[in-house]
Parts: C-alpha cells; sequence; structure tokens
C-alpha cells in the first residue's frame, strides 16, 4: 500500500513573517503626528489627536520589531533572502529609521527613552548605511533596478537623525547628519533619474516606490529647520519649492502609478507626503506668511486624506486576511 507523503511542516509556517518594507508604515504615521502637534500650537487644533497617532504609531512599531525579530528566528532563510536581494535589502534601513520616529514620538513621555531609541536607530542606520554603500561601490548592479528605495539607505537615515538629534537637544550632531544626507540626496538622484529617463519603465510592482522620490526634499527640508533658527532662509525655501514640484509630477503619474491593485507598498508615498505638510507647517510657524499659509492648511487637509486613505486600506486587507499575500 502506497503511503500518502507527508505535507511538508515548517515552524514559519505558524508564524506571521512580514517584510522589512512594513516599517514604513511608522514613517508615515509618525509624520502625521508631528503634523498634527505642530498645527495644534498654529491653529488652536485639540493636541490629543497627533497624541493618539504617535501612541499608535509606537504599539505598530512594537508589533512590527517584535515579529521581524521574530523572523530572524523562525524564518532565517526568508530574513537572509531580503538582507541579500538587490532591491528588497533596502527597506531593511527603515527598522533603525523607524526606531528614530518613534524616539520623536516618546520625547514627550520619556527623554530617557527618547535618548536611548534615538542612538539605538542612528547607530543602526548609520551602520546599515554604510554597509550597504560600501556594497554598491564594489559594482554589478543592473541598471534596471536601480529605484527610489536607495534612497533609505543613506539620506532617509541622515536627515531623520539630524531632526531627531535636534529635537532632543543634540544640535551639534545635526548639521553633521544632515550634510551626510544632502550628499548622499545629491549623488543619488542623478542616477536614479538617468534610470527614469533612460530605460524601461518600472515594473507595475515596482511603480509604488516612486513615492520615495518626494521626500528627500521635504524631509530635507524639515531637517534643515531642525538645525537652523530664526526666518527660513532661502535654502529652506529652495527645498519645500523642489519637494513641491516633485508632489506635483507624483500627481501627474496617479493613474499609472495605480495600474496594480491596492497593496501595502503604497505607504512608500506617507513619509514624503507628511514631509510636505510638516515643512510648510514648520516654514508658517517660523515666521512665512501669505501663501505659505494658505498652503500649509491645503497640504495638512491632503496629508490627512492621503495617510488615512492609505492607513484604512491596509486595515481592509489585514481584515480580508490579504496584507501578507
Amino acid at each position: 500500500m502506497r503511503k500518502s507523503r507527508p505535507k511538508p511542516t515548517l515552524l514559519k509556517d505558524y508564524h506571521v513573517i512580514i517584510p522589512a518594507s512594513f516599517f514604513g508604515m511608522i514613517l508615515g504615521l509618525a509624520g502625521l503626528g508631528s503634523c498634527w502637534r505642530v498645527a495644534a500650537k498654529l491653529w488652536h487644533l485639540p493636541t490629543w489627536i497627533g497624541e493618539v497617532i504617535m501612541l499608535l504609531t509606537i504599539a505598530i512599531w512594537l508589533v512590527l520589531l517584535l515579529l521581524y525579530v521574530g523572523k530572524w528566528l523562525w524564518a532565517r532563510a526568508d530574513a537572509l533572502a531580503e538582507f541579500e536581494h538587490p532591491v528588497l535589502c533596502c527597506f531593511i534601513g527603515l527598522v533603525p529609521v523607524s526606531t528614530m520616529f518613534v524616539a520623536l514620538a516618546s520625547a514627550p513621555y520619556s527623554r530617557a527613552i527618547a535618548i536611548t531609541l534615538f542612538v539605538v536607530g542612528a547607530i543602526g542606520q548609520l551602520s546599515f548605511g554604510v554597509y550597504r554603500s560600501g556594497q554598491l561601490w564594489m559594482g554589478g548592479r543592473k541598471p534596471e533596478i536601480i529605484t527610489p528605495i536607495l534612497y533609505l539607505s543613506t539620506v532617509a537615515g541622515s536627515f531623520v537623525s539630524a531632526i531627531v538629534a535636534s529635537n532632543l537637544g543634540y544640535r551639534e550632531w545635526g548639521p553633521f547628519f544632515f550634510r551626510g544626507g544632502l550628499f548622499s540626496w545629491l549623488a543619488l538622484e542623478s542616477m536614479i533619474m538617468q534610470r527614469l529617463y533612460l530605460l524601461e519603465a518600472l515594473p507595475k510592482p515596482l511603480r509604488p516606490t516612486l513615492g520615495i522620490q518626494l521626500a528627500p526634499p521635504v524631509v530635507g527640508c524639515v531637517a534643515y529647520l531642525s538645525i537652523t533658527s530664526g526666518q527660513p532662509d532661502a535654502f529652506a525655501q529652495f527645498l519645500f519649492g523642489y519637494g513641491l514640484l516633485q508632489a506635483l509630477i507624483l500627481l501627474r503619474l496617479l493613474p499609472w502609478l495605480f495600474q496594480q491593485p491596492f497593496t501595502a507598498s503604497y505607504w512608500a508615498f506617507t513619509l514624503g507626503i507628511a514631509a510636505l505638510s510638516l515643512a510648510s507647517l514648520r516654514l508658517v510657524e517660523r515666521g512665512m506668511t501669505g501663501v505659505m499659509q494658505e498652503l500649509a492648511l491645503l497640504l495638512f487637509i491632503g496629508a490627512n486624506i492621503a495617510i488615512g486613505s492609505i492607513a484604512l486600506g491596509t486595515v481592509r486587507l489585514l481584515l480580508r486576511g490579504k496584507l501578507l499575500s
């Protein structure tokens, strides 16, 4: 009698295995919470809304961190495959960057915890950025797989480090990180633009990563405002203006970008969306008037609608059991 072949049973079959890209949720939510904190001061809005968003961000980060650490324990092969993947590996940089955002979220409640998280996150992002950049410098990368994801390794981490360091009072470290992020962005920007202009169009699954293209100028603007004081100078306005141009280009591309069904990958847009709104709010907070005041209100409303819609879509996928499909 022929015995039936037993189905393979792996420990990982009984656990949730998340991609590192899920930490992008933390960047968008924390960015939106930061917008509400500033907006509450400017327009006398309820302060509890921003704090609820921040506390929700911390809770989601804790869950994701536990699942990601678990991934290295019960699905090490998957974790290593992601680490060695030429595209997906860059998302790992979101882990320390999200940790610094949580430091920012927790700062009003516990300075000791905030400083600890910042130090861990800053060292983590710098270590990963140096390691990953060293790999890129050795060559062998196909031009077709160059995407804005590359910004996550050095640009995002450096700018966020500058923001959090300045907010926690370590203002001498802010310029150090800002300069690293600025020149990394300028070096990568031309390469990414060349790929987008000259090679084949990005495949549909990778198109949401174009949302990251919005982030460098506006996160850089927030970082620059964090390390300076007084009336915003021309350079801050240059950064904001270029970010606004990127946002308009992405709006023009929305029909092309949304040619695939909604997935969690659309969280790639949220950091840039939140930072664009936050930059405008910071500019108004620092004394800019006129059109910037109206623009700040419009961008704040837009950020809430966009990030709220993506969050609701993610919850819907979760309830349908399709979030990880």
